[in-house]
């Protein structure tokens, strides 16, 4: 994948390549040595909160998706669902 600015897909919608909505990103954890995205911050739906009680969250509720399981980046932020499960 090519590089990708974390403004680029704040805000954005997570799909999967399955269909499922899991959310809406509000942040990203980076590396500091590296630079490089970590995690997405998302803000889950209720689907999500309810079919993958297993997926880690912070504090407040928002899950952490690794950004590895991103496969492309446009209206959407489509992820592999295999790579966050």
């Amino acid at each position: 994948m090519s590089r990708i600015l974390s403004r680029e897909i704040q805000n954005k919608t997570v799909v999967s390549e399955e269909g499922k909505m899991f959310g809406k990103v509000l942040d990203v954890t980076a590396d500091l040595q590296t630079g490089e995205l970590v995690n997405m911050v998302v803000e889950p739906t209720k689907y999500v909160q309810t079919h993958f009680e297993n997926l880690v969250s912070d504090e407040n509720g928002r899950i952490l998706l690794p950004f590895s399981s991103v496969q492309a980046v446009g209206d959407f932020v489509l992820i592999n669902e295999k790579d966050v499960i």
